[in-house]
């Protein structure tokens, strides 16, 4: 036998073997999907695939030729019985076996009969149509043309003063210099890197920098806060916290803070406050970075005093303060799913000037404002807030967004004011801290449904009205509108039955649903809906789907694993919407990304394995010391490490709120920085990612994002969701952009924080500012 038979003899054998190990795959998983009431294609796709190996093995090539073809021709029926011509939907369903048979099919047609030939030609034409439809379907996913004029209303400065512009949060700009016409030719004006050594928590740029005069404010996720030329990105001056990351699992900034004071100047009249994720209020000045000493104990305030910590990292500090009449308003995050009685959620007003505590509100402590006294604590595990707060000064209220006490998992430990006042947005006096209204946007929440986005302030024309609204996005995906001088509904909300079958405590029987708006959270996951890289992952997704408790949003938690649509990271997590006030449209962020989670009883030994610890991180297995229950948290995600549900995984969505309806939505990001095992795949396909971070609009029609997992920047026809400008970024961008338009050149500046890939031992971050070429 000469070696060229050897090694014809060596590849036969190996793949018949790959086949039998496909085949094998195939029909165990099928009998056990069969077993749990799936689909019917698995098992006698496994035994054709077993039956194909056999005949490789033997040498009986045409036989195995025309098995695997009429595999290949069931498999396409099927495939677009289930998928339609969703080419995402139907890669895993085809491409594997495409691939699987490929020796085959060059067999055929190099040395096969005339009708294995024309089998052959079938396929390769089977595969071409299949690349034209993901092409063709990786656009736009939803698109209706809009008419209507817009509407002049008063334009703000060529600042940027607040987090999201306004006190309200609308993340809209009345500059229009770069517009439809032009956006195409942005160009990178500077792109500011910092360098860290790395430390235990995984840190992320999130901060969405201040525009002051001719400075930019802004802080890194280790706390660091730093101006920089507005112009050339030099850093004119930083200041280190040297916060104690200890027990931090993640850590983040979301921005700082500025202040005028009054008829002041010379050092401090202007200032900017950070917040570490240590727990410090600094106050520094706007002009040295130094800090100013008539704050707090030298220039700073220990914002874990009265707080009651179990362990080192249960509180921290991510969003930036909110300043509104003379007051710092802050609340702060705590470690998920650890234990009962984690530190307070007490949201607090400090004296802008001073430091001086002006107002707290304890949900334990109703009617009492001030600091508990020496030795005492602000009321342990009540909803914290640490998404962005909202306030209007005119009306003289903040706008809360709340999450749920501690545990996240299990309510039966819970104070009724906690279960009032959970995931809820609630209207605080901004004189005094005092309640005047609030509205829950989740009964009874065990699904970790904190309203995590800044909720955003209009003026919303409708019905010949004028009405000071409030936009609320929340992790489930309901939009509600609300009057926010009162809190009621300016959309209708109705109290719809939720899911009860298999709860092992008692929840509510109603939950709030805003039916005249878009939901942008639910799946509606069917087991056709199920995915993966090949047939095999998402037959195991298939099955453990199956294996799962189902009832659509709000399924109830129980010690078998339950399906969580949305996940924790939403629905719309913290990025909110952006609001352009002429068009009244509303631009926002969404993911369709669920979880698997299920109580583990104390008596189980897994649950005695893990301890209360001090961390911020919620995936995996969390004690929930203080419940009967330990709660295992996953992402449902396939074994190479991809969604176990179809793209698209994340959307940008434009929705007009004078009407209520969805104007256009598609998926945002592409597959090339995503794939198996965290490979990128460098496909140029749009998939819809994962999305972290929001929108920004302006007055010349635009709305810029980041947000994407595919490290890119985009600009988007605000009317139509064209894209009209893409250009890539060190790093993923989960924050919001910024624009501002320069005094010193003229030029309108559009600035987004990036993560960056780690080098020279060494995490880095950047900021990146683009504007139209000079001159």
């Amino acid at each position: 036998m000469g070696l060229s038979a050897i090694a014809g003899w060596i590849g036969r054998i190996i793949y018949g073997l790959c086949l039998l190990a496909a085949g094998g795959g195939l029909a165990w998983g099928g009998i056990q999907l069969l077993s749990l009431g799936g689909s019917l294609y698995y098992l006698p796709a496994g035994l054709a695939a077993l039956a194909t190996g056999a005949a490789v093995l033997f040498g009986r090539w045409r036989l195995a030729g025309w098995l695997y073809f009429g595999l290949l021709a069931v498999t396409l029926v099927w495939s677009l019985m289930e998928a339609g011509l969703n080419g995402w939907a139907l890669m895993p369903r085809l491409v594997s076996p495409f691939v699987l048979g490929l020796p085959l099919l060059v067999l055929a047609l190099l040395r096969g009969e005339k009708g294995q030939r024309r089998a052959g030609l079938g396929v390769v034409a089977a595969a071409v149509v299949l690349v034209a439809t993901v092409w063709i379907s990786s656009g736009f996913q939803a698109t209706e043309a809009r008419t209507g004029e817009a509407v002049a209303v008063a334009q703000s400065s060529r600042d940027w003063l607040h987090f999201g512009n306004s006190l309200g949060g609308n993340f809209h700009s009345s500059l229009s210099q770069v517009d439809h016409s032009n956006v195409g030719k942005l160009k990178v004006a500077w792109q500011r890197n910092f360098a860290h050594e790395p430390v235990r928590p995984v840190s992320q740029m999130q901060t969405v920098p201040l525009r002051v005069g001719e400075r930019l404010f802004a802080c890194n996720s280790f706390g660091q806060v730093f101006a920089l030329d507005a112009v050339s990105g030099d850093v004119l001056w930083e200041y280190d916290s040297d916060p104690d990351f200890s027990g931090l699992a993640v850590i983040k900034c979301r921005g700082v803070a500025y202040h005028a004071l009054p008829e002041e100047s010379g050092t401090c009249s202007q200032r900017i406050y950070g917040t570490s994720v240590g727990g410090k209020l600094t106050a520094l000045d706007a002009e040295t970075g130094k800090l100013c000493p008539g704050f707090g104990q030298d220039g700073q305030v220990d914002l874990t005093r009265g707080l009651k910590q179990p362990n080192t990292g249960y509180y921290w500090l991510s969003s930036a303060p909110t300043v509104a009449d003379g007051k710092l308003i802050i609340g702060g995050g705590v470690a998920d799913g650890q234990m009962v009685g984690e530190p307070s959620g007490v949201i607090r007003a400090f004296d802008a000037v001073t430091g001086r505590l002006a107002w707290a509100w304890d949900l334990g402590n109703p009617g009492v404002y001030g600091e508990p006294a020496e030795g005492e604590f602000y009321t342990s595990g009540t909803p914290n807030a640490w998404g962005p707060i909202s306030a209007d000064e005119e009306l003289g209220l903040a706008y809360v967004p709340t999450g749920n006490s501690t545990p996240d998992y299990w309510a039966g430990h819970r104070t009724a004011e906690s279960n009032t006042y959970g995931s809820s947005i609630v209207a605080l006096d901004l004189a005094t801290g005092e309640p005047r209204w609030h509205f829950q946007t989740t009964h009874y929440d065990i699904w970790d449904y904190d309203i995590a986005s800044q909720p955003v302030l209009i003026d919303l024309r409708k019905d010949g009205r004028v009405i000071p609204a409030v936009v609320v996005n929340t992790k489930r995906g309901q939009v509600y509108v609300l009057d926010r001088r009162s809190g009621k509904p300016v959309y209708p909300i109705e109290e719809k039955p939720a899911p009860q079958a298999g709860a092992v405590e008692k929840l509510s029987p109603t939950q709030p649903w805003s039916t005249a708006l878009p939901d942008l959270g639910a799946s509606n996951l069917t087991e056709a809906k199920m995915w993966g890289v090949t047939a095999l992952d998402q037959l195991w997704c298939r099955i453990k789907f199956r294996e799962a408790r189902y009832d659509g949003t709000l399924t109830p938690l129980s010690e078998r694993y339950a399906i969580v649509d949305p996940g924790y990271t939403g629905g719309v997590n913290w990025g909110s919407f952006s609001y352009d006030p002429d068009r009244q449209l509303a631009f926002g962020l969404s993911n369709r990304f669920v979880n698997r989670v299920r109580l583990v009883p104390r008596s189980d030994p897994l649950a005695s394995k893990y301890k209360a610890g001090s961390a911020n991180d919620q995936s995996g297995l969390v004690p929930q010391e203080g419940t009967p229950y330990a709660a295992d948290i996953k992402p449902f995600m396939s074994p190479v490490g991809v969604p176990c549900q179809q793209p698209p995984h994340g959307l940008i969505s434009a929705i007009d709120l004078a009407t209520g309806k969805l104007v256009w939505e598609r998926p945002l990001g592409t597959a090339r920085d995503l794939g198996p095992m965290m490979t990128p795949s460098r496909l140029p396909f749009t998939i819809g990612t994962i999305t972290f971070g929001g929108t920004m609009t302006t007055a010349g029609g635009l709305v810029f994002v980041g947000g994407s997992q595919d490290h890119s920047f985009r600009a988007f026809d605000g009317e139509t969701g064209k894209m009209l400008f893409e250009a890539d970024l060190p790093g993923n961008s989960n924050t919001r952009p910024m624009t501002f338009k320069s005094d010193k050149d003229g030029r309108q500046y559009i600035v987004v924080a990036s993560d960056a890939p780690m080098s020279d031992g060494k995490i880095h971050e950047t900021i990146t500012a683009f504007a139209l070429p000079a001159g």
